[in-house]
């Protein structure tokens, strides 16, 4: 049976990294031992100051509606954060918190995006980026990288991408799922192409800032040219462990925040008190408090790094940030193990799902069709497991 759903909904993709965890689940239920490596979602509980200041706010019955953009107090926090930690000058005008990043970068494209333009995405990106510029009609327009690139572009290949159509690009360092950063140097070069583009808008995803291993995130509105047009995305998921709690936040040019407040204010107003009275305490929290998370992640990355290198067939390069590694997976196209012919990441991905029982993403949802992606948000116990699955199964 046919349902009259819209159009709008029947062109959107379905989210690959959620599909893939809906499969695990689905295994796990069947009686199935599934290590998911799939979500990137940190395995540590919520910090306890953080837990305290949402329990005190409990206390003090805060339990009404929200402003739509943000508590005032919360948004003088981001603004101090930002200065601190970005050296970028915001005021609380142009601050506008959210039910997580995800709902800050929509509210942004909703705002800029008419049908028709193009979103450049650097590759590999964000799985979400590419299916919010389809419910926006707009087109996106990949960049493509890959491992010998280390994942990154160049200012060369960004200059042939745009055309007379393009509004907006999304970069996102430390970068998911590749874990790369980009470097201010590199980050200069490609500012120094899109100057010559006053019309195009900047957005910098900046979830990941915070997990980051001896290489220190730079914020493209640092650049001065910049500034007037880059929407600077941040959030509390990642680096303090609270996904559940959803809170994202943007820094803007004013008229861009008030615009993604009048759009915020139609569809779910403002985010959850609690959460919010909570995050003013992460926010302005320092560095320190959360470094155990970054310390052991560390660790893992050497050790997935390390096991994966004993796999014949896998290329791997060493994230600087965030908890992932995007192995290129490519050599084993066009073979057929345990009976199963694997054409592409795809999958690749299926393969150690049903061979394995390990859950990951293909690279395909990410605009990088050679790679897949392996979250180490995961115990080490788990993920030593995990890769050792991995390696029986392709031998």
């Amino acid at each position: 049976m046919t349902h009259p759903l819209s159009d709008r909904i029947n062109s959107l993709p379905a989210s690959a990294t959620l599909a893939m965890a809906a499969k695990a689940r689905e295994l796990r239920a069947e009686g199935k031992d599934i290590i998911g490596l799939s979500l990137g979602e940190p395995d540590f509980n919520t910090p306890d100051f953080i837990k305290d200041a949402a329990i005190e706010a409990v206390n003090e019955n805060y339990n009404s509606y929200t402003p739509v953009d943000g508590y005032g107090e919360l948004k003088e926090a981001i603004c101090v954060k930002f200065k601190r930690d970005n050296d970028l000058d915001y005021k609380p005008n142009q601050i506008v918190v959210s039910t997580g990043a995800k709902q800050s970068i929509a509210n942004v494209m909703q705002v800029l995006l008419n049908p028709g333009d193009e979103v450049l995405l650097p590759c590999p990106y964000w799985v979400s980026y590419s299916a919010i510029a389809t419910l926006c009609e707009a087109t996106s327009v990949e960049i493509r990288s890959s491992i010998e690139t280390n994942f990154k572009i160049t200012p060369e290949q960004l200059e042939a991408a745009i055309t007379p159509k393009t509004k907006l690009i999304l970069f996102n360092s430390p970068n998911n799922p590749s874990g790369v950063i980009y470097s201010e140097a590199e980050y200069r070069a490609l500012a120094a192409v899109l100057e010559k583009y006053p019309q195009i808008y900047v957005m910098s995803d900046e979830i990941y800032e915070h997990i980051n291993y001896d290489v220190k995130p730079f914020s493209l509105a640092a650049i001065e040219s910049l500034y007037d047009r880059t929407i600077t995305v941040n959030g509390l998921a990642k680096a303090f462990a609270m996904t559940g709690w959803r809170i994202g936040y943007i820094g803007a040019p004013e008229w861009i925040a008030k615009a993604c407040t009048k759009m915020q204010g139609q569809i779910t107003s403002g985010t959850n008190c609690i959460a919010q009275r909570a995050a003013i305490s992460a926010v302005l929290a320092p560095i320190s408090k959360i470094q155990y998370m970054v310390d052991e992640f560390k660790t893992r990355r050497g050790i997935v790094i390390d096991l994966l290198k004993e796999i014949d067939g896998f290329k791997v390069n060493i994230p600087d940030g965030a908890f992932y590694v995007f192995p290129d997976v490519s050599a084993f196209f066009g073979k057929t193990i345990q009976g199963v012919t694997i054409n592409n990441a795809s999958d690749f991905a299926l393969f150690i799902l049903e061979k394995a029982n390990v859950a990951t993403v293909t690279g395909d949802a990410f605009g990088a069709p050679d790679c897949i992606r392996i979250s180490y948000a995961a115990s080490e116990l788990q993920i030593r497991e995990a890769i050792k699955r991995i390696k029986e199964a392709l031998s």
